[in-house]
């Protein structure tokens, strides 16, 4: 298209996107435009009296065509110029950027790689963009990875772990600050995977302050937009830390491009030890397919998981075919408080469910009568003597609460504040169970617990609000992916698993679910379309918060229905638990990535409060990281001064692995230490993701510099447009465009066809 433009306007299109249309007549302006309207006028007059055989339709067609002829003459009499500024030669250096990370070695180039097309362009001497570039230009020649200057490109190895493309034209820049840079030619598949730790400002930050120096980036695309044959596993999500034996969700999206309808194996190991598989059958083309395992977490620690996908016959990559995620698997006895206001057989049987379950702790705290509590599963005779915590720190010592049929009218108005502070600001976890004497029917209307709670309250409908009604519990979409509603091993029995339950009853009136918070189980009534949130979760400040308003799920343990050996309610209630508690914060919380690439700086965070988890500032805050050759070493953190109780440090570690980071806060007389977490160490894989040419970011970085974006086989045409950069040393030219192609064509165009038409109605 360039090269047409070129043909018909003389110049190619950057010269008139970077300059102006001016005129410089040899005579002056109103001679011209006098000249124009009296020859308009003559030929005016002479199509009027002249041709009078003609009809008016045709005598207008010709005086239209003569009159665009004389249009083209006197616009040339104007003398239109192109007023430009062009590089002076020799005067000017162009920065070439090159992306020598290891996504350039994909074979998607004609059979070749891409580093051996970016080779053939800048490789040597001879090399077609140095060489398009030599007459005019100093060429100086940078990669993205890495730091400096590259004085042989023909001795890149392409082994980069990550792109930084916007950083890397940054720091050219800078580099080149104060001498005459005519522009930087960017390489590259358009990647730019520099993580959050090691970029400062987003992508748009580092856009504009690029726009903002006024030097052109002129980008080119090497690579295959599509692949034929690749398949990607995109992302897998796990929990972040699961309490021992619990039964894991592993979420896995996988793309392909040439596999549609085949069926792959998916495959789960944990330290080369398959712990779960799923065969699926592939979309089409470029849909992403979403896939489900459960695999159990029997072994503490941390669990390293590798996710992959058996590599297949002509896949264009191999690494993208498998992911490593860090699993954390707690063994440790997490202490839930549960707090009933009546006896009744729900707290009896959830109390069973709980008792075989060695990872939580299920401290019952029931008033029995006036004034009077029963305490069953505390540590000593002093906890919970005095009835419901009174104070932050007894309350917040809890890592989730759950409250069952108790008016609001019981506890005081510090009290329902601080059960709000406790999901808010503790983080903790809190279950809100139904009753006579919860939700709306026991006062909660008003109260600091009803905006913890993620339904909206309303009053029954009929007379008599404690009535009981039945409902037929029905999961949403949502809530057959839940953790904690993981009743059954597979998709298939789960569904017909909670289709076979019998029906709850609920009393308490639940309009529906707040805005942001999501339902996990309806309950319909009868057989008609009325259906209430029965089960239905939300984040609220730091922490989670579940409303479940049935007060009979014991049925599903004791119905008639239900086998004597069943057991979907032990197993719900483990897992309502065990949500609650799970990603709940300690005094001390790491802070820290997941992942971190070999040789780079790790940065470590932590928060630090006190007893009742007000964050702590001026704390002695210190940390020991251990390799995995049990190596440890130690770090000191200092505190963030703009925000309050967060301390960070700065550690590279040493090698590859899994690495445990456990961290200790002194606050005068208190010593609090974090429980181990880990983060795993090694050489980045994010090049092979999404490596297909990536032609958006090239694309913006062009357009919002002043410069152009490039296909490959048009790489060169850089030198030709680079010509006209306002950057660098420079001269202004005005260039003739009164001889311009077009303009011939126009003029003979406009005389050929008036003439033929003439010579057709008779008139020559």
């Amino acid at each position: 298209m360039d090269t047409v433009i070129e043909f018909f306007l003389k110049y190619r299109p950057a010269a008139f996107g970077s300059g102006s249309i001016g005129f410089a007549p040899l005579v002056p302006a109103w001679f011209l435009l006098l000249l124009g309207i009296t020859a308009t006028a003559a030929v005016a007059y002479l199509y009027v009296t002249g041709v009078g055989q003609l009809s008016a339709r045709r005598r207008g067609v010709l005086l239209g065509l003569r009159v665009a002829g004389l249009s083209v003459l006197v616009f040339c009499l104007f003398r239109p110029v192109l007023i430009i500024a062009e590089s002076v030669k020799q005067r000017n250096i162009v920065a070439i950027v090159v992306d020598d990370s290891r996504s350039m070695r994909v074979p998607d180039v004609a059979g070749q790689s891409r580093s051996t097309a970016l080779q053939s362009l800048i490789g040597g001497p001879d090399s077609a963009l140095i060489k398009a570039l030599a007459d005019r230009y100093q060429t100086r020649i940078y990669r993205t990875s890495g730091a400096g200057r590259v004085e042989a490109p023909g001795s890149l190895g392409f082994d980069g772990t990550r792109t930084r493309l916007l950083a890397a034209v940054e720091r050219v820049e800078d580099e080149l600050a104060g001498s005459p840079l005519a522009g930087v030619v960017v390489l590259s598949d358009g990647a730019d995977n520099a993580n959050s730790v090691e970029t400062t400002v987003g992508t748009d930050e580092q856009l504009l302050t690029l726009r903002s120096r006024g030097i052109p980036v002129y980008t080119v695309g090497i690579g295959s937009t599509r692949y034929e044959r690749d398949v990607e596993v995109t992302r897998v999500d796990v929990p972040n830390r699961v309490l021992q034996n619990s039964t894991v969700l592993v979420d896995v999206v996988i793309v392909q491009r040439g596999f549609g309808g085949a069926r792959l194996p998916i495959v789960v190991e944990d330290s080369g030890r398959i712990v779960g598989t799923e065969t699926v059958t592939m979309p089409r083309n470029g849909e992403a397919t979403q896939v489900r395992i459960r695999i159990p977490a029997t072994e503490p620690g941390a669990r390293l998981l590798r996710v992959h996908v058996p590599q297949q016959d002509g896949e264009m990559i191999a690494e993208n075919n498998e992911r490593r995620v860090l699993l954390e698997v707690r063994d440790r006895r997490e202490k839930v408080l549960y707090f009933e206001g009546e006896p009744r057989f729900e707290l009896k049987f959830l109390r069973r469910a709980i008792e075989g379950d060695a990872n939580v702790q299920l401290v019952t705290l029931l008033r029995s009568a006036r004034e009077k509590f029963l305490r069953l599963g505390v540590d000593d005779s002093l906890e919970l003597a005095a009835g419901f915590p009174a104070t932050r720190e007894e309350l917040f010592s809890y890592r989730a609460l759950v409250l069952g049929s108790i008016e609001a009218s019981f506890f005081t108005a510090d009290q329902l504040r601080m059960m709000a502070d406790f999901v808010s600001e503790r983080g903790g976890g809190f279950v809100a169970l139904g009753g006579r004497s919860a939700f709306a029917e026991g006062g909660y209307l008003g109260t600091p617990l009803a905006d913890v709670l993620p339904v909206e309250l309303g009053l029954g409908v009929s007379e008599d609000t404690t009535s009981a009604v039945e409902v037929k519990v029905e999961p949403t979409a949502l809530g057959s992916l839940h953790p904690a509603l993981q009743i059954a091993g597979t998709d298939s029995t789960l569904r017909a698993r909670w289709a076979s339950l019998p029906p709850l009853t609920m009393v308490n009136s639940l309009l529906r679910a707040k805005p942001g918070a999501t339902v996990l189980l309806n309950g319909r009534i009868g057989d008609g379309a009325f259906v209430r949130p029965l089960l239905t979760i939300q984040r609220y400040g730091r922490g989670r918060v579940m409303a479940f308003g049935t007060q009979d799920s014991w049925q599903w343990q004791m119905h008639h229905d239900v086998a004597v050996d069943d057991s979907t309610h032990e197993t719900l209630w483990r897992q309502i638990l065990r949500w609650a508690v799970s990603d709940v914060p300690d005094r001390v919380e790491p802070l820290i990535a997941e992942e971190s690439g070999t040789g780079e700086a790790l940065q470590l965070r932590a928060q630090v409060s006190d007893a009742a988890y007000l964050r702590a500032n001026g704390a002695s805050v210190s940390g020991t990281v251990v390799a995995p050759g049990g190596v440890a070493t130690e770090v000191t953190f200092d505190w963030a001064v703009d925000r309050d109780g967060e301390y960070t440090a700065t550690y590279v570690p040493v090698g590859a692995g899994v690495h445990e980071v456990t961290i200790r806060a002194i606050a005068g007389t208190d010593t609090t230490i974090s429980a181990p977490t880990w983060v795993r160490i090694a050489e980045p894989t994010e090049e092979f993701f999404g490596s297909e040419l990536r032609t958006s970011l090239l694309g913006q970085l062009a357009e919002e510099t002043g410069g152009r974006m490039y296909a490959l086989n048009n790489a060169t045409d850089v030198a030709r447009d680079i010509v006209y950069s306002p950057s660098g040393a420079t001269v202004v030219h005005k260039n003739d465009l009164w001889d311009m192609p077009l303009l011939f064509l126009l003029l003979a165009a406009a005389l050929g066809t008036e003439w033929t038409l003439r010579r057709r109605w008779g008139l020559v």
